[in-house]
């Protein structure tokens, strides 16, 4: 035991309790497996159902059907034997698939047989000016606070930007008696005929129906105005308001507002993987680093495999079916007599998920002015690193994130990269005139996020602790 009731090894180590990390749980344990799963949240069900053991809106129909499919998730994985850790960090993950798990204050080092990173999602940086003010927060945090806390924006309140969430935050929102004075959508007209060879797939698409109909639940009772092409939050020590203008040299309007939630889509959680070395490739339709997988989700380096949304952007129920079809791969190698459930049944779910998904990437890829920012507007929030400033660097010759780290030491604040890495790697791939993947991505060592010094100075002085510290 490595105390507080942890193994110090385990057949399968899942990192990550969404929809994807559970599915791949409840399938590894059913098949006798030693599961241990690790999550930083209090509780299990990752972003798309966080908090749903504890949430206090009880109100069914203010976070939605799909919301509450996941207690089914949750206890199945319960039921199955694994081991759910949460207030658990992994901070570290070494190609000996050993991780060093913050929890309760203490570090421990676990070591696996297989590993399942399960990170989901975050969402992706929208670096306009203003965006750090106090009042300015994403769409994903507004839906944090209502999931965990029951809370909804008072005061003046607009939502900027695009994509799926976003109209799902707004319908969620206003059923729990929130307020929403505006939503400025910033999708290019250009996009939906850009869509347009894909809709065939996707009129065949469960997400059709939901996505029309939250639309029409917002825009009765909400002011939309389409076609934004500029956006600017403005304050003095607070956001006071939202300046924006539509289409091509259009006039510029001002809002006074007391919240602005902002989204342009989600991106694919890597640090993690990309610490432990797993080989990534650009992807120029979701304009964002996905790891390189196999069938069944196995990546480059031996035992490590990615599966839901951090894999690549699917949606909730995606990924639940890409944590069962990674879960089949590692049961087949390590226990390949055990019963598992039928591949191809999860094939035919996973399809059906899928379909219609890249008129959603195609309708719903961000337009270049809202990925990469000019002038004086910050990139790197934690170091304060602008636009311009990264521009110069890049035109003195520096070639990439991690040189830039040397010159104005973008990426190396707590977030490690997180809200800056997509936009620093474009920024630099535009002023060289290279592809992003020519330019590449920070570089990433453990710890990937902050603990404490206190507790890595309690770790045991031997040669893997060390190694653990300071391995990448």
């Amino acid at each position: 035991m490595t105390g507080g009731g942890l193994e110090r090894a385990y057949d399968v180590v899942i990192v990550g309790a969404g929809p994807a990390g559970l599915a791949a749980a409840t399938v590894t344990a059913g098949a006798g497996l030693s599961v241990l799963v690790l999550d930083e949240n209090p509780t299990p069900g990752g972003q798309i159902y966080r908090a749903i053991t504890t949430t206090p809106v009880q109100d069914r129909a203010i976070l939605g059907a799909d919301y509450w499919c996941g207690t089914a998730l949750v206890e199945a994985a319960g039921r199955s034997g694994a081991q759910i850790l949460n207030g658990a960090l992994a901070w570290s993950l070494g190609r000996d698939l050993e991780i060093s798990v913050s929890h309760a204050g203490t570090t421990h080092m676990i070591s696996a047989r297989r590993v399942i990173l399960a990170t989901g999602a975050l969402e992706r940086p929208f670096p306009i000016p203003g965006w750090t003010l106090p009042g300015v927060m994403t769409v994903g945090a507004a839906q944090t606070l209502l999931k965990a806390s029951g809370l909804v924006p008072e005061g003046r309140t607009v939502i900027a930007g695009m994509g799926p969430l976003l109209w799902l935050l707004a319908a969620q929102l206003l059923r729990g008696g929130g307020r929403i004075d505006a939503i400025l959508d910033t999708t290019p007209r250009s996009a939906y005929l850009s869509a347009l060879r894909h809709a065939p797939a996707f009129a065949l698409s469960p997400l059709l129906a939901m996505g029309l109909r939250l639309m029409r639940e917002v825009r009765a009772k909400v002011e939309v105005i389409g076609g934004v092409s500029m956006l600017a939050a403005e304050g003095d020590g607070k956001v006071r308001a939202i300046r924006f203008a539509r289409g091509a040299g259009g006039s510029t309007r001002r809002l006074e507002v007391d919240q602005l939630l902002l989204h342009q889509g989600v991106v694919p959680n890597v640090n993690l993987a990309m610490s432990a070395g797993v080989a990534h490739r650009w992807d120029q339709l979701q304009a964002c680093w996905c790891p390189v997988l196999d069938g069944f989700g196995r990546t480059s380096v031996p035992g490590i495999a990615i599966a839901g949304d951090g894999a690549g952007i699917g949606g909730a129920r995606a990924a639940e079916e890409r944590g069962r079809l990674v879960a089949i791969g590692v049961v087949r190698a390590l226990a390949p007599s055990a019963p598992i459930i039928d591949e191809q049944i999860i094939q035919q779910a996973l399809h059906r998920h899928e379909r219609g998904r890249r008129f959603i990437d195609t309708l719903y890829r961000p337009p270049r002015q809202f990925r990469v920012p000019e002038g004086d507007t910050i990139v790197c929030r934690c170091e304060e690193v602008t636009a311009r400033q990264i521009r110069e660097t890049a035109a003195l010759g520096c070639e990439g994130p991690n040189q830039m780290k040397a010159f104005l030491r973008c990426g190396m604040g707590p977030c490690q990269g997180r809200l800056c890495g997509l936009t620093v790697t474009e920024l630099i791939a535009e002023a060289r005139g290279a592809m992003p993947e020519a330019v590449g991505y920070y570089r990433l060592r453990p710890p990937v996020k902050p603990i404490p010094l206190a507790e890595l100075a309690r770790l045991p002085a031997n040669e893997n602790a060390i190694k653990a510290v300071v391995r990448g």
